[in-house]
C-alpha cells in the first residue's frame, strides 16, 4: 500500500497545532514556510481534514487552520481516510470466475476467495492500528523540546 505525501503533511500539520494549542489559527503560509512545502497543496490537504472534521478554518486577513478536536480524539486514521479516502486497497473483481471450467463450479463461487479474504484481514489489521493511535500518542513519543522549539518558532510571529 502506498500512501500520498499528503497524509505526511496532515499528520505533521496536526501535530504542530496540537501544539501551539487554540489559542490563534494559524495559517497555511506559515505551516507551508515551516515544513518547506507549496502553499496550495499544502491548502487542498488541510481542505481534506476540515471536511472531516480533523480541524477547523477561520477564514480571513488574520484567519487559519486550528484543530477540530482534542488530539486525543484525532486518529491517523481520520487524517489517512480525510486525505486519501476511504476506499478499501484491494479490490477484488473475481477473476477465478474467468477461468476455463469455472461455469461447471457453479456454487463454489458463493464465498470470498482466499485472495480477497487475506487480502480484507490485512488491510483490517492496518486500519485497527492507525485508528488505535492518535495525534496525543504522537506528542507524547516526540523527541524532546520539539513541542517548545514549534512554540518558539509560531510565537515569532
Amino acid at each position: 500500500m502506498r500512501m500520498g505525501e499528503g497524509v505526511e503533511w496532515g499528520l505533521h500539520c496536526c501535530l504542530t497545532l496540537a501544539w501551539l494549542g487554540d489559542e490563534h489559527p494559524v495559517p497555511t503560509a506559515r505551516l507551508a514556510a515551516w515544513f518547506d512545502l507549496p502553499p496550495a497543496y499544502l491548502t487542498k490537504r488541510l481542505q481534506a481534514l476540515v471536511r472531516a472534521g480533523v480541524l477547523t478554518s477561520t477564514p480571513g486577513a488574520k484567519g487559519g487552520f486550528r484543530l477540530g478536536r482534542a488530539p486525543e480524539r484525532i486518529t491517523l486514521m481520520d487524517v489517512v481516510a480525510a486525505i486519501e479516502g476511504t476506499e478499501e486497497a484491494f479490490r477484488c473483481t473475481e477473476i477465478r470466475q474467468r477461468t476455463e471450467g469455472a461455469a461447471a463450479a457453479g456454487g463454489d463461487f458463493r464465498h470470498a476467495c482466499g485472495v480477497a479474504t487475506a487480502m480484507r484481514r490485512a488491510e483490517l489489521a492496518w486500519r485497527r492500528e492507525l485508528a488505535a493511535q492518535t495525534v496525543a500518542d504522537l506528542m507524547a513519543a516526540a523527541p524532546a523540546g520539539a513541542a517548545e522549539r514549534t512554540r518558539r518558532h509560531y510565537a515569532r510571529g
